[in-house]
């Protein structure tokens, strides 16, 4: 959010500058922009194995990115003032380079705003978990199943599953967790066991009951 906040003042600039463009220093831009496109690609790559797996982590190589992407279009725009003597070029790659970065870091945004909503994970389908509980040995139905994230590289999942034939045992359990998290990569696994007894029905059942 800071990022998107930080790309609208730099469009904001850059459209004042289109009307009236200033007088830049064509070269100073080109040298200080190509250190920049080092500086910030350089570390960025160092962030570019764990994107995927940890949201602060591709958080981290997209600001750094963007920093990087920010400094080239500086450069290619020092580059054409210096050689054209066209103004207006500085403030025109800033809007397109704006443009990008809010492209990129929409999908950031959506899933750290999914997360503080304890929504389930972009990467887990959860027909798929439902339908795993399912079939699990001994398991009548299930219901009551929610899957979060805990933090950006943590997923937990509660369920309620019907067993007429009673409490399957530790094993039963282990084994269920295990599969959850090989197969969803959700490591925090909290199962509670139920008879079905009509006599004493589960208030929670119901899928519109949260």
């Amino acid at each position: 959010m800071v990022l998107l906040l930080a790309v609208g003042s730099i469009a904001w600039e850059a459209i004042g500058r289109l009307v009236e463009p200033p007088a830049t220093q064509a070269v100073w831009i080109i040298v200080v922009a190509i250190a920049g496109v080092l500086v910030n690609g350089g570390t960025a790559a160092l962030f570019f194995g764990g994107r995927k797996r940890d949201l602060n982590i591709r958080g981290a190589y997209l600001h750094m990115a963007a920093d990087a992407a920010v400094s080239l279009g500086v450069a290619v725009a020092g580059g054409l003032i210096l050689a054209t003597g066209w103004l207006w070029v500085d403030p025109l790659v800033s809007l397109l380079v704006s443009a990008l970065i809010v492209y990129g870091t929409w999908g950031l945004l959506r899933e750290a705003l999914g997360m503080s909503l304890h929504s389930v994970p972009s990467s887990i389908r959860y027909a798929a978990v439902m339908d795993y509980l399912d079939a699990l040995p001994g398991v009548a139905s299930v219901h009551d199943l929610h899957v979060w994230g805990m933090s950006t590289a943590e997923t937990a999942l509660t369920a309620h599953l019907v067993m007429p034939q009673g409490h399957p045992g530790d094993a039963f359990l282990e084994g269920a967790a295990h599969e959850l998290e090989r197969r969803f990569g959700i490591c925090h696994a909290t199962l509670q066991i139920e008879h079905g007894d009509a006599g004493h029905p589960c208030k929670l059942v119901e899928q519109h009951v949260v």
